[in-house]
């Protein structure tokens, strides 16, 4: 779970416009920091399922978004990859 001050960060770094905190840019950014803490925990506690289970959640609901985005604008899609260090 990222902290207030984290999220705040992410959510300025990717929003759109002012007061942006629902674009596909910024639920994907915040989910991939999710993902990469939740990873983190699993590297250690091999054997926490249910920990397992939301991470498959947030993958599959980041993926979502995701392909939302390249279907609306290829351009934004493209760039967010980039920012976010993903593959296509």
């Amino acid at each position: 779970m990222l902290d207030r001050d984290k999220k705040h960060t992410i959510i300025k770094k990717f929003a759109v416009h002012t007061g942006d905190t629902g674009s596909p840019e910024v639920q994907s950014a915040i989910l991939t920091e999710e993902i990469k803490e939740v990873s983190r925990h699993l590297k250690q506690h091999k054997k926490d399922i249910a920990s397992r289970r939301g991470l498959l959640q947030m993958v599959n609901r980041r993926r979502k978004l995701l392909n939302y985005l390249k279907k609306e604008d290829e351009k934004r899609h493209i760039s967010l990859l980039r920012r976010l260090k993903l593959k296509k």
